[in-house]
Parts: structure tokens; C-alpha cells; sequence
């Protein structure tokens, strides 16, 4: 829909829209649910700076059909190294099963609000941050500016790790990033770690009747499931706890599941995929530790006394690390002086900002909209939050002029 069309729909002035909203309006546009490339998007933006001068690298997964972006705004003297990294997922999750009033990848706006999926998660910052881009290439900075975009962060953080290993080999330092993920505009420190594993419970199939001959992985899989649970109810009743989150424990759950193909056979196979987000005070590894020693010390050797086959095997899908930053860090003032807010909050879910952190790139969380309605159906980011972004790009990069550092 063109910029004129959601205008005329609109009961806001057209002299009020914020400025990134042609930019916000055309990322919504393209359908980049995770299982669907990004390569256009991202192909989008890349012409978008080469036409302003500015290269980008591309970092390439699956099929060569989805990337990253990763693009330098030189300092005032040609420097690319240091400055700060505005960072960004271009993946939205799916539509299916959801009921919108309007079509998700035809952006509307109604009563102030723009709706379509990704508005809010989070194409909302990517696009107030393109739309900077002539002011920021105005502005003698005493220190480059980075752009940096993901792909499949909404399936575990899977994207940007080559982005970051790249930088790394080309030796590109940071010293600061900020991910615009929507939190209201507000800075957040922290938030917890993601990880996701598939488990693989193999038994032996027997003609139902003859269940002594067989070995039923599903009953296996339960007994493994079950001690997951006892693990989150442990965490529940026992943290740690950090009262600063939404949820102050430690959470995990299983979340999908399979096997068996009739009801008169032994099932030979059950799959199940769990995940858990542990505070990021909690070593993620020795949490998986734990349930996989239960699996190969207790359940194995039971199966395996029924019939030889009997196994259990995981696979991790994804895992990104949980981010706690120091308030003594620069970008944690740095944001904070910019939004005015001084509170600390962390958060439940997880981001790439600690993946960018691990990394050695100090980071805080801070964008557009609220997290309260990414996902759902009519997500939406209000026109106020596209142009509080703005603003606080806008005083960021200023605030990085030769003249404002002088």
C-alpha cells in the first residue's frame, strides 16, 4: 500500500507521520516469515546504500537465499573501526492460524497505530534507522556508525553469529551496540539466555501384544519430559531469582512432540524438542548437563535391559546467550542520558544482544514499540513510537558529531 493510500486511510495529519514511515511501510511489505528467504529485503537495502555511497557485507546461510547485512558509515577521517552498532532482525514470525482485521503484509494505519506483521518486531527500528541515513552521512561524526541486520533471529538467534564471526575476522570493533528490539523506547540491561534442543528417544517396535519384545520410546520420552518439568518446578521454587525480571527464574518446558504409528504397536521412535531460558547467572551448559547425565545414567540403562537398541540422542537447534550489561558500560550511559530513564529493567525474552556481547561489543536493548503485542495477530507499533525513535536516533547521531565531542 502506498504511503498516500494509508494516509487517506488514516485520521492522522499527513504533516504528523513520522518520517520513517515510507521506509517501516515497505520492510512490513515483504513477506519475511523466517521459513521464507530474505535475500529481497535484504538486497533491498544494500542498493539502497550503494546508491548512497555506503558498502555493505553480506553474510550468507541457507541456500545462499537468506543473509545478513552488516554496513560502516565512516568517521569524519575515514575511520571504520569502534563506534556503535544499531542492529536489527529482518525475520518476523508467522501469520498462520492467527485472525487479522487486515492483511499482515499490507500496512495500515488506524488511530495512530500502524498495523502489519513486523511493525512492531521489529522493522519498526530498522526502518526509523534507514530513513536517518542522509542525516548521518551529514554529520561530520567523530565515530562510524554501524547497520547491522540479521536474518532468523525469531528461530534461535541462527543468523547473526556469522555476522559476528565475520567482524571478527575482519577485525571490527565496536564499542557499543544498541538492538532495537521493542521495549517502549526504554533501555533494558538484561534478559535471558535461549536454548533449544530436539531429543531423539529410540526403542525397538513390537506388535502390541507382544509389548515384552518391543521397547516404547514415547514411554521413555515421557519419563525424560517429566524430569524437565521437575527441573522448571525446581528452578520455581528454588530459583536463583532476580527479582528484576518478569520472571525471575529460570524456565524451561517441552514444547513439541512425536511418535508411534498405530495404536496396536510398540512405537519405536519418539521426538520432542524442549528449550530453556536461564538467567544469565545460570551456565546454560550445566543446565543440559544435568538432563542429559539423567538420560544416559538412568534411562539408557533401563531401555537397554529391555532391548539393545535403546538409545538417546539430542541435538541442539538453537542457543543464544542471555545479556547482562554493566551499568559502568559506555553504551549502557550513553542510552540511558539519551532516553532520560534510569530504571533497570531485564526481561524474559531473549535478543541478539547477547550474542553481540559475548562477542566483546557491549550492548543494550532499546526500540520502538511494545513487546506486548509482537507475535499476536494486528501487531501494530503506534506512529508516537516510530517518532520517539527517530528522535532518539536523531540525538545519537549528533551527539556523535566532532562538534558535540569537541
Amino acid at each position: 500500500m502506498s504511503l498516500a493510500a494509508e494516509t487517506a486511510q488514516s485520521s492522522t495529519p499527513s504533516a504528523s507521520l513520522p518520517a520513517s514511515l515510507p521506509w517501516v511501510t515497505r520492510l512490513v511489505s515483504m513477506d519475511t516469515v523466517s521459513r521464507h528467504p530474505n535475500l529481497g529485503l535484504i538486497e533491498t537495502v544494500r542498493d539502497d546504500l550503494r546508491a548512497r555511497g555506503i558498502e555493505s557485507t553480506l553474510t550468507y546461510g541457507r541456500d545462499g537465499k537468506w543473509a545478513n547485512l552488516f554496513a560502516t558509515i565512516p568517521a569524519y577521517d575515514g575511520e571504520t573501526n569502534g563506534g556503535i552498532v544499531l542492529s536489527g532482525h529482518t525475520d518476523v514470525v508467522p501469520v498462520d492460524g492467527q485472525k487479522w482485521d487486515s492483511d499482515p503484509f499490507k500496512p495500515e494505519i488506524r488511530d495512530g497505530l500502524l498495523y502489519g506483521r513486523g511493525t512492531c518486531d521489529m522493522k519498526g527500528f530498522i526502518g526509523a534507522a534507514l530513513t536517518l541515513l542522509p542525516e548521518i552521512q551529514q554529520t561530520k561524526l567523530a565515530k562510524p556508525l554501524h547497520l547491522a541486520l540479521s536474518f532468523d533471529e525469531e528461530v534461535g538467534c541462527v543468523g547473526a553469529p556469522l555476522m559476528i564471526e565475520e567482524l571478527v575476522k575482519r577485525g571490527v570493533k565496536p564499542e557499543g551496540c544498541i538492538v532495537g528490539e521493542p521495549t517502549s523506547m526504554r533501555p533494558i540491561v538484561a534478559h535471558k539466555g535461549i536454548n533449544a534442543y530436539q531429543c531423539c528417544v529410540r526403542g525397538q517396535a513390537a506388535h502390541s501384544s507382544l509389548t515384552p519384545r518391543g521397547l516404547n520410546a514415547i514411554e521413555y520420552a515421557a519419563r525424560l519430559i517429566c524430569y524437565i518439568r521437575d527441573m522448571a518446578d525446581e528452578f520455581r521454587a528454588n530459583g536463583p531469582f532476580d527479582e528484576l525480571y518478569d520472571v525471575p527464574f529460570t524456565t524451561a518446558q517441552t514444547s513439541t512432540i512425536e511418535g508411534g504409528n498405530a495404536i496396536n504397536t510398540v512405537p519405536a521412535e519418539c521426538r520432542f524438542a524442549f528449550e530453556f531460558r536461564n538467567l544469565p547467572t545460570l551456565d546454560p551448559d550445566t543446565i543440559f548437563a544435568r538432563i542429559e547425565q539423567y538420560a544416559r545414567e538412568t534411562l539408557v540403562p533401563k531401555m537397554q535391559r529391555e532391548h539393545a537398541v535403546g538409545a538417546i540422542e539430542f541435538t541442539k537447534i538453537a542457543a543464544a546467550p542471555g545479556l547482562d550489561a554493566t551499568e559502568q558500560a559506555a553504551i549502557t550511559q550513553l542510552v540511558r542520558a539519551l532516553t532520560a530513564d534510569q530504571a533497570r529493567r531485564k526481561v524474559a525474552y531473549g535478543t541478539e544482544a547477547g550474542l553481540f556481547a559475548r562477542a566483546g561489543i557491549p550492548s543494550v536493548v532499546c526500540g520502538p514499540g511494545d513487546i506486548q503485542q509482537a507475535h499476536k495477530p494486528n501487531e501494530y507499533v503506534s506512529l508516537e513510537q516510530l517518532a520517539a525513535c527517530e528522535g532518539f536516533l536523531r540525538k545519537l547521531v549528533h551527539g556523535m558529531s566532532v562538534e558535540a565531542l569537541a
